[in-house]
């Protein structure tokens, strides 16, 4: 690949600028990584115009399917971001039921140059192979006019459509608990969908604006296809990365509160989260599950968990997160590290495929992108990804927002639903904001 080269220009806030792009090149093709400006969130990349993307749909044996892992293998040098959906675990486990989804199962783009932003050191950097494609971009930011934000309709939450109504989300609740009780399986991220039909000529950009200012995260972002799919993405949930050394590092997320506007009463909540002893088994159990999957492709003595239950804060939630790393074996690549961990554990569960196979019983609807990953391959060939949690998936006219309870043997029912509502109440009040 020819050498990256960088240019800093003037500071101008990622909404402008994504909003001066749109406005020129157009929302197909756009990919917007961003942060909420914290250490693991300051950073925020953006793409337009993609000049090479590669596409995968469908389940094995489906006519005209295509195996998304070795899409992945063959993709050229260069800076690529899209998502692999959760149903791609079909392509590594047939022999597991899945659900097949419309959207697509790996969709991901190759775009030069890229802008990036440093949010916390306030810079701004254009980033390519093609020093003529990169002063382009320089002079359309200096010369395009600064766009106001552009009014789109409004969501009104009446209009969510539930595919699993609160019964039957506490009855499956109930289900897994016997399964549990019984042995067959340890623990299940059990989820639900709602959806509802787009309003004619509505924005995306600016609905993912919404919720960036309703409920940041520093895995967040947006990534629209040109074939009427799209992922708006608020995760605080590391899947993967892996550094140029072959350093692996996950962050799984297991035990939620909601914040508070009582400082007193936030306190507690968050309090109440850190003692909990059903949180904290569930925690450690997906750290023993991450630690089995890293340890398929890492050295031997390499994984060691530097932070175990910690307590994470966000707009809208307290979080318990965790940290697994390890080493790389030689020889291998990120690939390899997500066909190894693939479905992520925080939101599958132990064991993982028996989980899988119950939960594909018990949800009446695909996940797709949800529960999968936004995935990111940079300049130097670092990897990253999060869990697409706290999303909404656009296919074609339709909008589908998901969320999901990890169920153990202590997991109460009503307290679960309620847990799943608190989830994407954030979400769904961000989109009814006129």
């Amino acid at each position: 690949m020819k050498s990256m080269k960088r240019l800093q220009v003037a500071w101008r806030e990622p909404v402008l600028v994504v909003r001066q792009l749109v406005d020129i090149y157009g929302e197909k093709g756009l990919i917007w990584l961003d942060g909420d400006g914290s250490d693991l969130g300051r950073s925020v990349t953006l793409g337009v115009a993609p000049i090479e993307t590669v596409r995968c749909s469908g389940l094995p044996g489906d006519k005209g399917a295509s195996n998304p892992f070795e899409a992945l293998s063959q993709l050229s040098n260069g800076h690529w971001t899209g998502w692999l959906s959760y149903e791609a675990a079909a392509w590594l486990e047939p022999e597991n039921p899945w659900s097949k989804d419309a959207v697509a199962t790996l969709w991901i783009a190759r775009h030069d140059p890229t802008l990036r932003f440093d949010l916390q050191l306030k810079t701004l950097w254009i980033e390519g192979t093609d020093i003529a494609k990169i002063k382009t971009i320089e002079t359309v930011l200096s010369n395009a006019p600064i766009p106001k934000e552009r009014r789109t309709k409004s969501i009104p939450i009446h209009t969510w459509k539930q595919h699993t109504n609160q019964t039957e989300f506490t009855d499956g609740v109930r289900h897994i608990r016997n399964l549990i009780a019984n042995g067959d399986i340890f623990q299940a991220n059990l989820t639900a969908c709602y959806s509802t039909t787009l309003p004619k000529d509505t924005n995306l950009l600016e609905l993912y604006v919404r919720i960036r200012q309703h409920c940041p995260a520093p895995f967040s972002g947006l990534v629209i296809t040109d074939q009427r799919e799209a992922v708006l993405c608020s995760s605080p949930e590391r899947f993967m990365a892996v550094d140029c050394s072959g350093r692996v590092q996950t962050r799984p997320i297991k035990g939620t509160r909601p914040r508070h506007s009582d400082q007193k009463q936030d306190a507690d909540l968050a309090a109440e989260l850190v003692c909990s002893e059903k949180d904290r088994a569930e925690n450690v159990m997906i750290v023993d599950i991450l630690r089995n999957d890293l340890g398929r492709v890492c050295a031997p003595g390499s994984i060691s968990v530097p932070q175990l239950l910690g307590l994470e804060s966000y707009a809208s939630v307290h979080h318990l997160t965790s940290i697994v790393e390890g080493q790389l074996k030689q020889g291998l690549t990120w690939v390899d590290v997500l066909k190894a961990c693939w479905p992520g554990g925080s939101i599958s569960g132990a064991p993982k495929l028996r989980a899988c196979q119950r939960l594909n019983e018990l949800e009446p609807t695909s996940r797709g992108p949800y529960c999968g990953s936004i995935i990111h391959i940079d300049w130097d060939g670092r990897f990253d990804s999060n869990i697409v949690i706290r999303s909404l998936i656009r296919a074609n006219h339709n909008l589908r927002a998901h969320a999901g309870c990890g169920i153990v043997a202590e997991s109460n029912p009503d307290g679960e639903a309620e847990e799943m509502k608190w989830k994407l109440r954030p979400l769904l009040e961000a989109l009814s904001c006129q």
